[in-house]
């Protein structure tokens, strides 16, 4: 969402209607719904994906050349998916081995598994299974071989590397085959499904001029704003951390006194957040096209294959897909890892400008290749390791806003603000839930009301 200067009306709170039924696994019980409130909520109703935004239907029609039925259809479509693929990833377990979305309107759901005695349990809940030879978790293991590796060789040789869920491989970027063996070699994965792509393109950060709303660092460079924050009763927003170290100041787009960067992290990965003073008030809001603006319910994280779209100053308002999340990228001043690879153009100048699917963050800009008149590829840092890892609470339409906590990685009590990633487990008024989609809990998603979530045990 974009930061903007302290306005004298407010956007109504976000109303969802309608719910879709999910069908429970045999082996798990859908999660109840709250005492005497009727029906739980479906997960297009959860994620605001039943009541989109016109202004992401139009760009979604023009980029992904979808009609506006097929538009709306597709966001429905991608919030149900991500619910189905957190209950067999739960269910699943090692098993696992990725899920993804696929046709125009996103109508398919594929879940893949390496044991064919899973097939029925993933045809059972209306998704297409894919039994693989390797496990998830073991091509994330082999990734983090490459990772280590890239911090010992350093070369620009090999730009990006990541795990290509659908292909069930890693791959990796070269700009020659000998360039990327020898990165393979020294990751010592010789010999396993590692394959090597030729690339000419060499991915860029994108600061120099702004996307979404401008903001100015030290009166010199020129970045964006990605989402509005609150961390205790200060507000702000979070942004790329290439865009300015801890300690910088910031001026806005009117290029009055804004803020001050808190933290920041680059390389390594690209997040960091800025608090602004008095003047500036926090809002739900990303810059859309025209002057117009979408607003954020959330930051349940999308599934490979899933529409995504970008605002930027210096492009505007553009869409694409999600191709792989944890990606690695090789800039010139260093590694990030953790990235979202997408097919959504950028140019510089977008950097930091936020990422939405639906009513849903994802990210901001960091870096990428190409620009938006013969295409390109953009890599976002996802916003939930940065609310994560600096404390900040997302803020949504209609929302309660309270101080957030850490990550969480085992079974407590569910709180509002934690960060909660795919199969973490919390108690809720004596009651175990297990989380079915990575988001930053807030008041309005509590799990005995969010089977879209949340799964009872």
């Amino acid at each position: 969402m974009v930061l903007r200067h302290a306005r004298a009306a407010r956007r109504s709170a976000f109303t969802a209607l309608g719910a879709l039924v999910l069908a429970g696994l045999p082996c798990a019980a859908a999660a109840d719904p709250a005492p005497g409130a009727g029906p739980a909520p479906g997960a297009a109703q959860t994620l605001g994906a039943d009541r989109p935004s016109p202004h992401l239907l139009a760009a979604l029609q023009r980029d992904l050349r979808l009609d506006e039925a097929q538009a709306s259809e597709r966001l429905v479509n991608e919030a149900e998916a991500g619910t189905r693929a957190g209950r067999l990833r739960n269910a699943l377990g090692d098993r696992f081995a990725g899920a993804w979305v696929q046709g125009a309107t996103s109508e398919e759901l594929t879940v893949a598994t390496t044991a064919a005695e899973d097939v029925p349990a993933i045809e059972a809940q209306g998704a297409t299974a894919e039994v693989v030879r390797r496990t998830l978790a073991g091509l994330e293991a082999d990734k983090a071989k490459l990772d280590a590796a890239a911090e010992r060789t350093r070369s620009l040789e090999t730009p990006v590397w990541y795990v290509d869920v659908p292909k069930n491989r890693i791959v990796v970027q070269a700009t020659s085959q000998e360039a990327g063996a020898a990165f393979v070699r020294a990751a010592g994965l010789e010999g396993e499904d590692v394959a090597i792509r030729m690339t000419t393109a060499r991915p860029r950060l994108l600061q120099d001029i702004t996307g979404g709303d401008a903001f100015y660092i030290d009166n010199t460079a020129r970045c964006s704003v990605g989402f509005s924050v609150t961390e205790g009763g200060r507000g702000g927003f979070v942004t790329a951390g290439h865009c300015g170290g801890a300690g910088a100041t910031t001026t806005g787009y009117d290029r009055t006194a804004q803020g001050v960067f808190q933290a920041s992290t680059f390389p390594g990965e690209d997040m960091a957040w800025v608090a602004t003073d008095d003047r500036w008030t926090p809002t739900p809001d990303v810059k859309a096209q025209e002057g117009q603006e979408v607003q954020v319910t959330g930051s349940a994280q999308a599934l490979v294959g899933a529409s995504v779209c970008r605002s930027g100053s210096t492009t505007g308002w553009h869409c694409g897909v999600i191709e792989q999340h944890d990606t690695s990228v090789r800039y010139a001043q260093g590694t990030v890892d953790g990235l979202t690879r997408t097919t959504v153009c950028a140019e510089p100048g977008d950097s930091g400008g936020p990422f939405v699917a639906g009513a849903q963050a994802q990210g901001v800009t960091s870096g990428g290749s190409g620009d938006c008149t013969a295409g390109g590829t953009t890599f976002y840092q996802p916003v939930n390791p940065i609310l994560g890892d600096f404390g900040l609470t997302l803020t949504t339409a209609a929302a309660a806003r309270t101080a957030p906590g850490g990550r969480d990685d085992g079974a407590q009590a569910w709180a509002e603000g934690r960060v909660y990633e795919v199969g973490a487990t919390v108690t809720r008024d004596g009651v175990r839930y297990q989380c079915l989609q990575t988001h930053q809990a807030q008041g309005a998603w509590a799990p005995a009301g969010t089977p879209a979530l949340w799964q009872r045990l």
